[in-house]
């Protein structure tokens, strides 16, 4: 399936979604066809590339302070992979450990396997002579949206 850009009131470029989904949304009224392919039709609608809303959506979360923390989102941020050794993460482990008051923060917290964790225990990265492989940040909802 091809897929749709859809606009929003405004002209401002919001996602992109199926061609079905596309379809439902002017099927429903709440989008309208603003380019199409020439001379191709699915039912009584042009075949859209693009829709545009009918009311503008209010997209302030979007340019926020970013997503809320979350384990899954860690896991995304780090591509399943270990902050320490590269290897298949299934675990988060907390650079300030949780017992000496490190919260959940996107920059406290990296994904790490169970060996590393393990061996970290409760200490810092440089006590338990381990380096990070990269410095945890705040990831924007793109990034995590590609991932």
């Amino acid at each position: 399936m091809t897929a749709v850009l859809v606009l929003n009131a405004d002209l401002g470029p919001l996602h992109r979604v199926t061609l079905r989904h596309a379809v439902r949304m002017l099927l429903r009224e709440v989008a309208v066809v603003h380019e199409s392919e020439p001379d191709r039709l699915i039912g009584v609608y042009p075949m859209p590339k693009v829709v545009r809303l009918v009311s503008y959506v209010v997209t302030r979360w979007r340019f926020g302070s970013g997503p809320a923390w979350s384990r899954a989102g860690v896991h995304a941020r780090d591509g399943r992979r270990c902050g320490y050794c590269g290897k298949d993460a299934t675990t988060i482990d907390h650079i300030l450990p949780r017992s000496r008051g490190g919260r959940n923060t996107w920059k406290n917290t990296v994904a790490a396997c169970m060996v590393c964790n393990q061996r970290k225990g409760d200490r810092t990265p440089a006590e338990a002579g381990m380096v990070l492989r990269h410095q945890p940040s705040i990831p924007t909802w793109h990034a995590l949206a590609q991932r």
